[in-house]
């Protein structure tokens, strides 16, 4: 269970980001994230993880205060949260497989990592990944090889490796065109279902939203405008999420 509580973000210019958000994340769940650029949605997502610092609030994950624990503490619970970035974060002139590997350096001894030492378990953890997002013959390629949905698929491996029990995924489509953004969903959604991970994914589009989010929640300047089933945004909600000039595609 992740729970946020009335969570603040201002930002050393004074915007704020975030103001009073609160809500509950069941385990388990596929809880999409929408609003429009500069709604909150990644500062939400980083926050959850600590690579933003939280102005003010709370964030629990099960009995662990997130939004106040450091050191060791910080890094053990890290583990166990994996990432997925919109612009991929991979190291374009190393191996997909070296990036999938990356994944595990929370858990191996940093020196030998450094030389690209790890132990045989996790190379074919690492290969078991690829295999499951369809690249395992792209793991010797160099990642600036690849296309923006292959290295997408290498950004989920990188996560799977983490063993995580939660799955952050900050806007992981917005780069790709429509037909490659529901082969990543699918992935994010197999995970979800056949692994039991939590997914907090931020999404633009309603239509994803509503196709694969077992709930959402939107943002609009910060502010939580709306936490139900996606089926549930009508016009009038679309309206308070998108703004009143927006106009509804399908």
């Amino acid at each position: 269970m992740l729970r946020v509580k009335n969570l603040t973000k201002v930002y050393d210019d004074g915007t704020v980001a975030l103001k009073d958000v609160s809500f509950e994340v069941p385990a388990g769940e596929f809880l999409t994230i929408i609003g429009l650029s500069g709604s909150g949605k990644s500062t939400l997502l980083r926050c959850i993880n600590r690579l933003i610092e939280p102005s003010d609030g709370e964030i629990w994950w099960n009995d662990t205060r997130l939004s106040h624990v450091t050191g060791e503490e910080l890094r053990r619970a890290r583990r166990k949260i994996g990432m997925i970035f919109q612009h991929f974060n991979l190291v374009d002139r190393s191996t997909v497989l070296t990036n999938v590997l990356s994944g595990r350096l929370g858990y191996v001894n940093p020196i030998a990592s450094v030389f690209g030492r790890f132990p045989k378990n996790d190379i074919d953890q690492a290969y078991a990944n690829l295999e499951r997002v369809g690249i395992r013959e792209k793991a010797q390629n160099r990642a600036d090889e690849l296309s923006g949905g292959q290295r997408q698929r290498v950004g989920i491996a990188r996560a799977l490796m983490q063993e995580p029990e939660m799955m952050l995924a900050d806007e992981p489509v917005a780069s790709l065109d429509p037909a490659l953004a529901h082969s990543i969903m699918r992935y994010l959604q197999q995970i979800n279902r056949e692994d039991g991970i939590t997914v907090l994914c931020s999404l633009h589009f309603l239509d994803l939203v509503q196709q694969y989010g077992t709930r959402a929640i939107a943002l609009n300047e910060g502010r939580l405008v709306f936490d139900g089933a996606p089926r549930e945004i009508d016009d009038q909600r679309f309206k308070d999420i998108y703004g009143q000039e927006a106009e509804r595609i399908g």
